[in-house]
């Protein structure tokens, strides 16, 4: 485990312990500071696509470029 995994266990488990009002206050904390929110955005959908497959960006490309050219 690293050192940044380490402080991360950490934390996540300072949160579990704490009661919900005060989880869902760090929660709301999170949100509503934008930087954070769009880094939570983006690693959700991250996560959530890390499952689909995927195809080098070369042959994405130029599927794009005949859809345009259509």
């Amino acid at each position: 485990m690293t050192a940044v995994q380490a402080k991360a266990e950490v934390f996540l488990t300072a949160f579990g312990a704490l009661p919900r009002a005060e989880q869902n206050a760090v929660l709301f904390g999170l949100i509503h500071n934008a930087r954070l929110r769009e880094d939570i955005i983006d690693l959700t959908i991250a996560e959530t696509r890390n499952c689909q497959s995927s195809r080098p960006l070369k042959i994405f490309l130029t599927g794009l470029r005949k859809e345009k050219n259509s």
